[in-house]
């Protein structure tokens, strides 16, 4: 008899727990989302993954943004990396995939995707790296790197994947231009809240690419590189090397575009 009743207790808990969430997920979040502008949480994880020493000695000697984490934020950064490299297939091209091209290329994707709940993407599966610049045959040319929706893959040239990660303050980092690509296109997609909150803040952005007195006027301060002015994707795929290599410069040319950027990627702003 007592058994029954603890059952019973435990199965009405249960369900008024899965009510709860319920409402969280249908009405609060995205009357939260409606205000705020970012998701209710983004870091809810069952069981942290850990990275061993060799790998942590990796992020800190590359990724200042890792380092200026304090210890909680940072055990949720690794454990992003050790999921993105779980879920992904390296493949090397004529080189050997090692652990530091992994956990490099990894952290170069989770730093760019930390303020978004949902960071781990179903529009590729693989990352293709190549020694150097390669050969295309979609296109008929060489490519430093590319975001392949088709091939369902992100392509690097390492070496020039390690020379965007080493010079940290020329605005060229190929492992985020690439890895925007793949988000943009993710979040043109999915309803997710992180999703829909990058392609609103995308769209106010588009005004600084379509508005031709907002266009020349970024043209006539030259920040941007002439890349940006291609199309819509490269649009943002270069204003975001742009804001992580040199934010204080870009928050001081262009302050309101920089507002934009922080809301669309949800960035917890330092500079």
């Amino acid at each position: 008899m007592e058994f029954n009743i603890l059952f019973h207790l435990f199965v009405l808990l249960v369900f008024g727990i899965l009510a709860l969430l319920l409402i969280v997920f249908r009405i609060i979040e995205p009357t939260y989302v409606l205000i705020f502008k970012k998701p209710l949480f983004l870091h809810i994880y069952p069981l942290l993954k850990k990275l061993n020493d060799e790998q942590k000695v990796i992020l800190k000697n590359h990724f200042p943004f890792y380092n200026r984490l304090n210890l909680k934020k940072k055990r949720y950064f690794e454990h992003r990396v050790k999921e993105f490299i779980s879920k992904y297939e390296f493949e090397g091209k004529d080189i050997e995939i090692t652990e530091f091209m992994k956990i490099l290329i990894a952290g170069t994707y989770v730093m760019l995707t930390f303020g978004l709940r949902k960071y781990l993407i179903e529009l590729f599966s693989r990352i293709v790296v190549y020694p150097s610049s390669y050969y295309s045959s979609s296109n008929d040319a060489y490519h430093k790197g590319e975001f392949n929706l088709g091939m369902k893959s992100v392509v690097f040239s390492w070496e020039d994947y390690i020379l965007g990660n080493e010079i940290s303050n020329d605005n060229i980092n190929l492992g985020l231009h690439e890895f925007a690509h793949a988000l943009h296109f993710h979040c043109l997609k999915s309803n997710d809240p992180s999703a829909v909150i990058f392609y609103d803040e995308f769209n106010k952005s588009m005004r600084y690419y379509k508005d031709e007195f907002l266009n020349n006027e970024l043209r006539s301060k030259g920040y941007f590189r002439l890349y940006a002015y291609q199309n819509q994707f490269e649009f943002l795929a270069v204003i975001l090397e742009h804001f992580f290599e040199t934010p204080a410069i870009f928050k001081k040319q262009h302050p309101e575009l920089f507002k934009i950027i922080v809301k669309m990627i949800n960035f917890e702003e330092r500079v």
